[in-house]
């Protein structure tokens, strides 16, 4: 997704004041964070900055773009077009907008019932569960899954779709329950990268193994090239 303007021209001054996500980047299809064929949203902004995070470039609030949710949701709609099992929000911290997030969800939940589509929403927060129940109680009823705790650099890893041992895939819905329950036990599941292009600009999605980066890195100076503006340095 192209991030831009979310107007393409000035809204009517009558016209209720839109909800702005601000958002680092979109794309379709994510195969390595969840069920099937998905949607996935990396919001921009986190207070949190695990040490070892490969999104560093998601930190800064200032950063991305500041997109009205009804646009997201106009261009996840166009992209399901050729067959949509999930969308997948990461970051960045989804929880550190929540207004904008509450929006998002609920504009998912009306698409996907008024379309008959039975796809899955899966939340990445680098924020404790118990934190979530105690703040957004109301927005994890809006959610098939969740994957909350900090990233810990210093743990074992998780599984496929986790980064560290202490966080955990919790279904939230019996969609959720039917698709996510036992599905990504540490064993159960190799870590696996996809690739995409945009432009000059290459995007690795998923969760790597631990010294995968740097060992790409090493590989591609042994050839010539150089790395630029990586997301896990800052």
């Amino acid at each position: 997704m192209k991030i831009a303007s979310p107007f393409s021209s000035p809204p009517s001054p009558d016209a209720s004041p839109p909800v702005l996500l601000r958002l680092n980047k979109a794309h379709y299809p994510v195969t390595v964070l969840g069920y099937g064929r998905r949607v996935g949203l990396w919001v921009q902004g986190c207070g949190i900055r695990c040490k070892g995070c490969v999104s560093q470039d998601t930190w800064a609030a200032e950063g991305g773009s500041a997109v009205s949710v009804a646009e997201v949701l106009d261009w996840c709609k166009t992209k399901a077009a050729s067959g949509l099992d999930g969308v997948t929000l990461s970051g960045g911290e989804p929880f550190e907008q929540p207004q904008a997030l509450a929006a998002l969800l609920d504009g998912l939940a009306r698409w996907r019932q008024e379309a008959g589509l039975t796809f899955d929403v899966l939340c990445y927060s680098g924020y404790p569960l118990k934190t979530l129940r105690a703040r957004h109680a109301a927005l994890l009823e809006k959610l098939d899954a969740l994957i909350p705790e900090p990233y810990a650099d210093a743990l074992p890893q998780g599984g496929a779709w986790r980064g560290s041992a202490n966080q955990s895939l919790i279904p939230l819905s019996p969609l959720g329950q039917a698709r996510y329950a036992g599905k990504d036990a540490p064993a159960a599941r190799e870590k696996t990268i996809q690739v995409a292009l945009e432009g000059e600009r290459v995007w690795m999605i998923g969760i790597p193994e631990r010294g995968d980066m740097a060992a790409l890195e090493s590989l591609c100076a042994t050839r010539g090239l150089s790395l630029n503006q990586v997301s896990w340095r800052r």
